[in-house]
């Protein structure tokens, strides 16, 4: 996998295939003005801004191809269900799966994720048996694991992470036993930033025949991600956090494994043959695609996920770790500031607290200075009991972000601790 490394190493400085300035010409909201000021957009950990190329895509399918996949066989039906294929091969090859019968279109990750924890669950979870899940999950990657074990009176068990913000992965090791069922757990924390080394998870729990599911919602966006590589059974991300829109979401999964699970929607199009004796089930991926799906979403996001492959995705990862590194130095540099998560592996993220100043204040102060970050606990409410606080800053960098841009955050922080104190 090519997704982050080590900072130091990243000196080879790739080239995206356009200049900044045509890159952000090509996301209309990125000129606006916010309270009067330039809009310094930096909530892309919760959504990224959509390019024009996606933004006109959609607008030209509901003008000129819509109509329902599959299901029809006049002009239009066999326009859209085409377009819709191969979107599917577009997801493939972007994350290197095997084959495009194992992609999957949700309705975002959250979706997916509840997806196999249903019929994962339904099929090999019994009473007394683990799941395992790490202490740096977003919600998605807790709660539907939890409803899983209150459904099959199962046990959740929860790998820690170090001060730093790195996982124990001795403690993960000391956690597996005979009765551990899945392993779940983020390949990026949308909190801390940490690139988890997911191929090491994957191979130790492969070594006791466990499977894996590896959320990918805040490492899809950051550079290359290879499932065949990473081995992993199962893989989730949402369009909307990659430059796609909302509302759409992939599920990867082994097809052997897919092929064992049962649906877990019922419906049109999921199925082979119905009557009141019995019903059977469609191959895949059309089995875990019950009713109208969001095909215009699913061809959009290809569009989005073909604009990144275009600007060449090693260099939008080069280019969002160098911005990460002058945030950083940056923000360290404020007196009385703390960042949450050190992992030497990260994505662009940076969360953090000016003092003792609430973060709900220091984020309204940013807002009128045209700056947009997140504040809160995230939808990581454990992260935040881990270190004793009741949420933090998050600034969330994207490839179309600036210096100039990385530069206003950390005179905004400033200003803020100014009026503070």
């Amino acid at each position: 996998m090519r997704l982050m490394r080590n900072t130091m190493q990243l000196k080879s400085q790739m080239k995206l295939s356009k200049t900044i300035e045509e890159i952000r010409a090509d996301f209309p909201i990125l000129s606006m003005k916010v309270h009067g000021l330039p809009l310094v957009y930096l909530d892309n950990g919760a959504t990224t801004q959509k390019p024009e190329q996606v933004i006109r895509l959609m607008d030209e399918l509901y003008r000129t191809a819509n109509a329902n996949v599959h299901r029809g066989v006049h002009f239009l039906s066999d326009i859209v269900s085409e377009k819709y294929e191969s979107a599917r091969e577009t997801v493939r090859a972007f994350i290197n799966a095997q084959k495009k019968e194992e992609i999957i279109f949700t309705a975002g990750a959250t979706a997916s994720i509840n997806a196999v924890a249903f019929s994962f669950g339904e099929k090999y979870v019994r009473e007394g048996d683990e799941i395992i899940v790490s202490e740096m999950e977003h919600h998605a990657n807790i709660v539907p694991w939890q409803m899983l074990c209150g459904r099959k009176k199962a046990n959740l068990k929860v790998i820690p992470f170090t001060d730093e913000g790195v996982l124990d992965l001795e403690a993960y090791r000391g956690l597996i036993t005979d009765r551990t069922r899945i392993v779940a757990v983020t390949h990026a924390s949308n909190v801390l930033g940490t690139v988890n080394p997911v191929k090491e998870i994957v191979a130790h729990a492969h070594r006791h025949g466990i499977p894996v599911l590896v959320d990918g919602a805040q490492s899809i966006q950051h550079g290359v991600v290879d499932v065949s590589d990473i081995d992993c059974d199962f893989f989730v991300f949402s369009g909307h956090k990659v430059y796609g829109p909302n509302g759409i979401g992939v599920l990867y999964g082994k097809e052997k494994l897919l092929n064992d699970l049962p649906p877990y929607q019922g419906g049109g199009d999921m199925v082979a043959n119905v009557s009141f004796r019995k019903t059977t089930w469609n191959e895949l991926p059309f089995k875990f695609e019950a009713g109208t799906t969001n095909f215009t979403g699913a061809i959009a996001l290809a569009a989005a996920l073909d604009y990144l492959t275009a600007l060449g995705r090693e260099a939008v990862a080069e280019r969002e770790q160098s911005l990460l590194e002058r945030a950083t130095a940056g923000l360290s540099s404020l007196r009385g500031l703390r960042i949450y998560g050190t992992a030497p592996r990260k994505v662009s993220v940076v969360s953090f607290l000016p003092g003792d100043i609430h973060q709900y204040d220091a984020g309204m102060i940013l807002d009128k200075l045209g700056i947009a970050v997140r504040t809160g606990t995230h939808c990581a409410q454990p992260v935040m009991e881990r270190f004793g606080i009741s949420g933090t800053i998050r600034a969330s960098i994207a490839f179309y972000n600036t210096e100039e841009e990385i530069d206003a955050l950390v005179k905004g922080v400033r200003k803020v601790t100014e009026m503070f104190d």
